[in-house]
């Protein structure tokens, strides 16, 4: 088999365990046998519409067995998977779909007026809804193995991670990325053959993917996925399939213990509880060791696939507060500015090297090369390392808001309200929130004369964002802080707006 990446794991797995359950959805089980049928019959379907080595397949959909069989029969040819939100608004999507050139989408049928509604920015050319004729191209298609040569170094994935430049960025992630991001899961959390994970976190971010199904399917388990997450269809697929493994945000997390369930549900069969994007509250931590369960937590990034810090059971209290340690496979440092380590308790950018680490962004040279120093990836996270070793993340350099485990970058919703021809300066900060964590906010200024409606700016962002990327409030100022050379202090703008009574008109 010349095939070194991902393509592979469907038939390798097959070979080992084929009649072992890969995947449940709703009332169907797809075994590691028909996984591997499916996918490679995909694969000959793809290459029949003209697909080959290297070219960009997008996917936009919600969590479904058609996601991974569509990454992994791109794997199986050497092209690229590009999955794709589907929260996001149309140009969005249109503009991730020209900038990555793909040939081919596939889509969920839920989303087929989205997708016929696209404007014009991409030129794809083959578009396929999961339904009545994906199931006919994979009948229809050929059985016998394809035998195409993927190396490790091969970009696997382009996964759009939001620019603090107002676009979004595509983290090539090659073969090796995920192959050894999933090792490192599988080093440090102990994963078992007979793992049932509940994947309810979306498949398109990078955490549920490469954190979760893809060591899960590694090891030979079974990934029950769920199309949206719910706090009480999370008790049922626990309870109905015995799950033992778990991801989510803390939001996600702390909806389930609010649920009136929560007291009396079965929750014996779990064992891991792996929780992202966001530190997650002492109380909540409290709330789950009161049923047994411990919070495995992480830190990491879309350009590392993603995980870099991780904080094991047996610390969760003690290093409370704290990301933990780099993964068995991962170099960490906290720097300074000019790259020398800093010193034990001292603030510095997080920088981490390794073999999960991205090469680059997809056709962006100069922004690649602005992101490395020395092979280390500069994450523009602060934080600061313990006596212990321990890192603690005390600031976001790139002033990313993380709403819900989305990551939301303000420069990308600033850029859109400075379209409004009554708004002359802007600034989007987060602001607490007890369902999101943290929601954005816009401080604007008004051009002179005019009397701003705050209702009206945000139905003008309506269509052009992704809802959770619309502000929830406005706040209408007379001015933004400024340096005496004219640089925006949004650490100011954050003292002055980001209390939760800050809203309408302010001072």
């Amino acid at each position: 088999m010349r095939n070194e990446g991902l393509g592979s794991w469907p038939a390798r797995r097959a070979r080992k365990t084929p009649e072992r359950t890969a995947l449940i959805h709703g009332d169907s089980e797809i075994s590691y046998a028909l996984l591997h049928d499916r996918t490679n019959r995909l694969a000959h379907a793809l290459r029949a519409l003209g697909l080959r080595r290297g070219d960009r397949i997008g996917y936009l959909g919600p969590n479904h067995p058609s996601y991974l069989e569509t990454l992994f029969a791109a794997g199986t040819l050497g092209a690229v998977f590009v999955p794709l939100n589907p929260r996001l608004a149309g140009p969005e999507i249109a503009y991730q779909l020209g900038d990555s050139g793909a040939k081919a989408l596939v889509y969920a049928p839920a989303l087929a007026g989205l997708v016929a509604g696209l404007p014009g920015d991409a030129d794809v050319r083959t578009y396929i809804e999961v339904g009545p004729r994906y199931e006919e191209l994979i009948d229809r298609a050929a059985g016998e193995p394809i035998d195409q040569p993927v190396t490790a170094d091969d970009t696997c994935v382009i996964m759009y991670t939001s620019g603090t430049t107002g676009r979004p960025k595509g983290a090539m992630l090659t073969h090796g990325n995920l192959i050894w991001n999933a090792v490192n899961v599988l080093v440090d959390t102990d994963l078992i053959a007979d793992e049932r994970a509940l994947v309810s976190a979306p498949l398109f971010h990078t955490a549920g993917l490469n954190m979760l199904t893809l060591p899960v399917l590694l090891k030979g388990g079974t990934c029950v996925l769920a199309g949206s997450f719910s706090p009480a269809a999370t008790f049922d697929l626990i309870e109905r399939h015995r799950i033992t493994f778990m991801f989510g945000v803390p939001t996600m997390f702390d909806q389930v213990a609010r649920h009136p369930r929560w007291a009396g549900a079965d929750l014996s069969s779990l064992r891991i509880l792996t929780c992202g994007g966001s530190p997650v509250p002492t109380p909540l931590i409290a709330a789950y060791q009161e049923r047994g369960l411990t919070f495995l937590q992480g830190y990491g990034m879309t350009e590392a696939a993603p995980g870099t810090l991780f904080l094991d059971a047996e610390h969760a209290v003690s290093k409370a507060g704290s990301a933990g340690v780099p993964h068995f496979f991962s170099d960490v440092r906290v720097v300074r500015p000019d790259l020398t380590p800093a010193d034990v308790g001292e603030t510095g950018e997080v920088v981490v090297r390794g073999p999960h680490v991205m090469p680059g962004y997809w056709g962006l040279p100069d922004e690649t090369a602005a992101v490395f120093a020395d092979g280390w990836f500069r994450s523009g996270d602060a934080a600061r390392i313990d006596e212990d070793g321990y890192v603690h993340i005390v600031d976001r350099i790139k002033d990313m808001i993380i709403s819900g485990g989305e990551n939301i970058y303000p420069a990308e919703v600033e850029d859109q309200l400075l379209a409004h021809p009554d708004i002359v300066e802007c600034a989007v900060i987060g602001v607490a929130d007890d369902k999101w964590g943290e929601v954005p906010r816009a401080v604007v200024v008004a051009r002179e004369g005019v009397e701003l409606d705050p209702d009206g700016v945000l139905a003008a962002l309506a269509g052009r964002l992704a809802k959770y990327k619309i502000p929830k409030s406005v706040v209408v100022v007379d001015e933004l802080p400024r340096t005496a050379s004219g640089k925006l202090l949004k650490s100011r703008v954050r003292q002055r707006y980001g209390t939760n009574s800050q809203t309408g008109n302010g001072t």
